[in-house]
């Protein structure tokens, strides 16, 4: 599973399928929201999301007697990762219109420079709806003076750390560390 969200990977699979990617969810959906005043695009994407919600919902979470103490953690924890995913990209997103507003650009101008025609596009880049390319963020770092760390998600699914940590136990090499992050995604 991607240790980020994308939206259009999540509506093309039709459902959702854990507490992360619901809790990443409504994050997206009130990001869209706002798009979607401005483009009659934004808003069907916002309403067939909308309705993958509500199916979560309705199949995980209607039966209040049925819902297991572990399901409780889960939840809690998925709306930590979420939130501080949703504080990574409201960083970057700050941090890159600081630097454009320092060079009298527009995110429109920056969307021009990264070869993105669309308006709706670059904004949904830049709120972390769509994940930009490493080429935009190369880009961006060469550009405007942000640091990579700044620019890149640092997060990894647990499922790639487990792997990692497992083949670094494979090949038994004590001098070399591998330290997880404490941002991890499902």
């Amino acid at each position: 599973m991607k240790a980020y969200f994308d939206i259009e990977s999540l509506i093309s699979s039709g459902n959702i399928l854990n507490e992360l990617d619901y809790e990443r969810a409504l994050i997206a959906d009130r990001k869209l929201r706002l798009l979607a005043k401005s483009d009659k695009k934004v808003s069907v994407v916002r309403m067939k999301l909308r309705d993958l919600i509500e199916e979560y919902e309705r199949n995980i979470w209607s039966d209040m007697d049925n819902i297991s103490d572990e399901k409780i953690v889960e939840s809690d924890e998925a709306v930590r990762i979420a939130e501080r995913e949703r504080l990574f990209f409201s960083n970057r997103k700050q941090e890159i219109r600081k630097k454009l507003k320092e060079l009298d650009l527009t995110q429109e101008n920056l969307g021009f420079i990264l070869g993105h025609k669309s308006k709706t596009h670059m904004s949904e880049l830049m709120n972390g709806l769509k994940p930009f390319t490493m080429k935009d963020l190369v880009i961006i770092n060469r550009l405007l003076r942000i640091e990579m760390t700044i620019l890149v998600p640092r997060f990894l699914s647990i499922e790639d750390q487990n792997r990692v940590k497992k083949a670094m136990e494979t090949l038994k090499k004590p001098y070399v560390e591998f330290t997880s992050d404490d941002l991890v995604s499902n």
